[in-house]
């Protein structure tokens, strides 16, 4: 059966919407660059992105609602069912899998007695597994509404559940203080953060994601240690980072007087190596019937 024309907003709500709506646009010199942050817009309206809040961003935008559907059903940031007022998000990337983040979501799955993408019966709390959060340093790690809480354990995370749920203040390891999933969908939409010391707080990269820009701004990286082969691990040289055994070796080409040794039991002239995608080397090994090279007739 065809669904009816989605209801629009109450008079009082579109009229704060479109203020906002207007402001934001402004900031585009094309209106539909503006439908991401429209979309967060009325997310921060119902918590999810309504069939009324598509018809307001067509409407606001000149788009269809099936174009507008099409962007808010493609992003994972979008959500299109009522949710929780905390989206606990648990990585189950290759590394937060491995070092404890598949335990830690299968544990808050038995806890919550939810399973991805659903809502306790409170609405309190959505459990998701989520893709990698750029925080590899700090797994495994567990999102509150988009914000870190790192290197958690099952019962750091269970706690921290309970606490969400029983109105309990909770601080990120880092980054701006928790707020609801509805504010921070506002701020996604591109408005300011007006809590106190909120923006101060914002940002946090752990010591490993910042090597990178440490490098690009000209500051030294620690030494590179080198395990070599039977041996105790070495210091790379400072001036090229190449460990001892990667130094280059003698050839005939570059060292005219101390010919390279011949290659054990392949035919070619001392201090010449065979070249790659040559023909396969005759050998006793491969053709016992015909030895290979001065050492085989000498019986050796």
């Amino acid at each position: 059966m065809p669904q009816l024309p989605a209801p629009d907003y109450p008079a009082d709500v579109r009229a704060r919407l479109e203020a906002d709506a207007k402001e934001v646009i402004a900031r585009y010199p094309d209106s539909r660059s503006a439908l991401l942050p429209l979309l967060h817009l009325v997310q921060a309206e119902e918590g999810h992105v309504t069939r009324t809040g598509v018809r307001f961003c067509a409407e606001l935008l000149g788009l269809t609602t099936a174009e507008v559907t099409a962007v808010s059903t493609f992003y994972s940031m979008y959500r299109r069912k009522p949710s929780g007022d905390y989206q606990v998000g648990v990585c189950t990337n290759t590394l937060c899998a491995v070092m404890g983040g598949d335990a830690i979501y299968d544990a808050l799955k038995d806890h919550l007695d939810i399973g991805h993408g659903e809502t306790t019966g409170d609405g309190k709390v959505t459990l998701e597994h989520i893709e990698c959060n750029a925080a590899c340093d700090f797994a495994p790690v567990v999102m509150v509404n988009w914000e870190f809480f790192d290197n958690q354990t099952v019962e750091s995370a269970t706690q921290l559940v309970d606490d969400l749920r029983a109105g309990q203040q909770v601080a990120p390891t880092r980054g701006a203080p928790l707020c609801t999933y509805k504010e921070t969908a506002r701020i996604l939409a591109g408005f300011p953060d007006e809590r106190p010391g909120a923006v101060e707080a914002t940002g946090g990269a752990g010591h490993a994601s910042l090597i990178g820009l440490k490098l690009a701004k000209g500051e030294t990286a620690p030494g590179r240690v080198v395990t070599q082969r039977g041996g105790p691990p070495q210091d790379s040289a400072p001036e090229t980072g190449l460990s001892a055994n990667d130094a280059p070796q003698r050839t005939s080409a570059s060292d005219p007087e101390h010919p390279a040794e011949p290659v054990t039991g392949q035919r070619h002239e001392a201090g010449t190596a065979p070249r790659s995608g040559s023909a396969p080397q005759e050998t006793s090994a491969s053709d016992p019937a015909h030895p290979a090279g001065p050492a085989a007739e000498e019986g050796e």
